[in-house]
């Protein structure tokens, strides 16, 4: 019992905790904000009038040959023209309460947006690209479905039960106390069901996100589930994952359905309850000074069904915001996300690099308890052609992600022309590294915006010897409009090598003072492997290069080669001296050569 009232207490709390981030946001549209309460005023003191004019002109039909038509007509236009004014003053209402809901989701989706941009690599990692993007997307649109929904029926329930009970009060105060016994059960209702539904549609938000990011991931990667015939297994997670999201939307909706019938069961005990002491109030005062009328019983029937219409709304309107803020709850995890280390006010512009880099006793891991780098020294020198060697998983790649900063490290440094990097601007450190990766990187546009990414300002003529230089220019001109053929993102139908030809082209047209190569030309058939090889020598040619390579007759011509074993480097020097250690750099290389 005492961890049941524990996670409660921390559902309430979360709950009010997002319920105030939401509110910061709202109050930004203040002056939109006082407007809508004012319009919602205005909207129900109209329309809980027009139940006093239909009872007046119910009393001015006394009998037969009794009615007095003209008093009825005068009334009825001054009824036309009130629900003509609380038609415009209500479409005005709903126009200012669309505009604030979009205009909040609007800035809670940019700040989403923007927080990604500075969040750590680390937790682009950790969290499914699916995931991440239904945040932004499916989530935010939940929220502001919940958000209007709240807008546009909570202010106005609230006041038609003060407005409904203002005028009860004045025609009747017995009725408004027999309606004002039966409103604790429309509270306790709406609290039932407010506290079963937050849980489900937080989970069911939190399993829609699995699903996308099942599915993205799929789509990315058809060609892989296809070539290991994955496509059975693929299904039944996505089954798996399917039927979790229809078990936990199926409780969802079934306590969020409940509002409906419960309500309107204690909307009959209302109507029920004025008609009955209504018309007992009608019988005992039939004769008095001033009677309870016809007119006054059918205005305070209009007015128990006005009364209890708003809990109705609010139960709906509390289940939806229950999924709104469930939604809401995940967005602002994502905005409160501790972002990537700020970079110091005094930090220093990279200028006039010449490519020497030091790493002073760096220690790294991405899980705490799984260590990967211990103690890495390495002082390269301007222009040297550095090889990384090793088996997977040694930290090849890793280290690349340290000399950009795409991690930090956990203790020692890294100093770029005797700076530490943690001190200089990720922008001038990152602008003096070129980088070919294995996985290529393509955006939609056309083959020249991609390849002047790095260069916008670049002029025809650099572009064609950029990608002559790189051997690309000869399969471009065979494109149906050569540079000005648009690709779709990732390339398209380029194939894999021609892909990597663009992205090694955009290198060639900056020519950065440093260079990281991780697997290159990884997708190029030996015999253009041959000529970017001369391409890449004349490019690294005064340059510091980083050479990452499984293939090591692609590295003979390094520098220095260093031999990495799980996160320390084992062995260092030229590929002869390597080679004559006879040692585990000499059994690597024996090995792509055995027969």
């Amino acid at each position: 019992m005492a961890k049941s009232n524990t996670a409660g207490n921390k559902k309430n709390t979360a709950q009010k905790g997002t319920l105030k981030k939401v509110l910061k946001y709202v109050q930004r549209h203040g002056f939109f904000m006082v407007l809508s309460i004012l319009f919602a005023a205005i909207t129900v003191a109209l329309t809980l009038y027009t139940p006093i004019l239909i009872g007046d002109a119910i009393d001015l039909i006394v009998g037969k040959g009794q009615v007095d038509f003209a008093g009825i007509g005068a009334i009825l236009i001054k009824t036309g023209i009130i629900i003509g004014i609380t038609a415009l003053i209500q479409w005005l209402m709903n126009t200012i309460n669309n505009r604030i809901t979009y205009h909040v989701v609007r800035d809670i989706r940019n700040e989403a947006f923007r927080k990604i941009e500075i969040l750590p690599l680390s937790y682009i990692d950790a969290h499914p690209y699916g995931d991440i993007v239904n945040r932004v997307i499916a989530d935010a649109d939940q929220f502001a479905d919940g958000l209007l929904m709240g807008f546009t029926q909570l202010f106005t329930g609230i006041v038609t039960i003060l407005g409904t009970l203002f005028f009860l009060f004045s025609i009747s105060w017995q009725i408004a106390i027999v309606v004002v016994i039966v409103t604790p059960l429309s509270l306790f209702i709406a609290r039932f069901i407010a506290n079963r539904t937050y849980r489900m549609f937080r989970v069911q938000s939190e399993t829609r996100g699995q699903q996308t990011a099942f599915i993205d991931e799929m789509i990315g990667n058809q060609k892989v589930v296809q070539a290991f015939s994955h496509e059975d297994e693929a299904l039944e997670e996505f089954d798996r994952i399917n039927d979790r999201l229809a078990d936990c939307s199926l409780k969802a909706t079934f306590y969020s359905s409940l509002t409906n019938p419960c309500t309107r069961f204690v909307n009959s005990v209302v109507y029920a309850g004025v008609a009955l002491a209504g018309a007992l109030i009608c019988i005992a005062t039939a004769g008095a000074v001033n009677p309870f009328t016809i007119g006054q019983l059918s205005a305070c029937l209009s007015y128990a069904n006005q009364y209890t219409k708003p809990f109705n709304e609010i139960s709906g309107v509390v289940t939806e915001l229950q999924n709104a803020l469930a939604c809401a709850s995940r967005l602002f995890e994502l905005i409160e996300e501790e972002p990537q280390i700020p970079e110091p006010d005094d930090a220093v512009e990279l200028t006039d690099v010449k490519g020497s880099v030091g790493l002073n006793d760096v220690s790294f891991s991405y899980v705490p308890d799984r260590k990967l780098i211990e103690g890495l020294n390495l002082s390269v020198k301007p222009g040297q052609r550095i090889a990384i060697v090793g088996p997977t998983g040694c930290g090849k790649t890793t280290i690349i992600n340290l000399l950009m900063r795409f991690y930090d490290v956990k203790s020692g440094s890294i100093t770029v022309e005797g700076t530490d990097i943690r001190n200089a601007t990720r922008n001038s450190l990152r602008s003096s590294y070129g980088m070919v990766l294995q996985e290529t990187w393509l955006r939609s546009g056309t083959i020249r915006d991609n390849i002047v990414m790095g260069k916008p300002d670049a002029t025809d003529e650099e572009v064609i010897a950029a990608a002559k230089a790189s051997h690309a220019h000869s399969f471009i001109k065979r494109l149906p409009q050569g540079y000005d053929t648009v690709i779709t993102e990732d390339g398209g139908s380029l194939s894999q090598g021609q892909k990597q030809l663009l992205c090694i082209t955009r290198v060639m047209l900056c020519l950065p003072p440093m260079l990281i190569l991780d697997e290159a030309t990884s997708s190029i058939d030996t015999r253009t492997e041959i000529k970017i090889q001369d391409s890449f020598a004349k490019m690294m040619n005064g340059r510091t290069s980083f050479i990452v390579a499984h293939r090591l007759s692609t590295i003979r011509e390094a520098d220095v080669i260093l031999v990495m074993k799980d996160g320390h480097i084992i062995e260092q020097g030229n590929h002869e001296e390597l080679l004559a250690k006879n040692g585990f750099y000499a059994n690597l290389y024996n090995s792509q050569f055995a027969v």
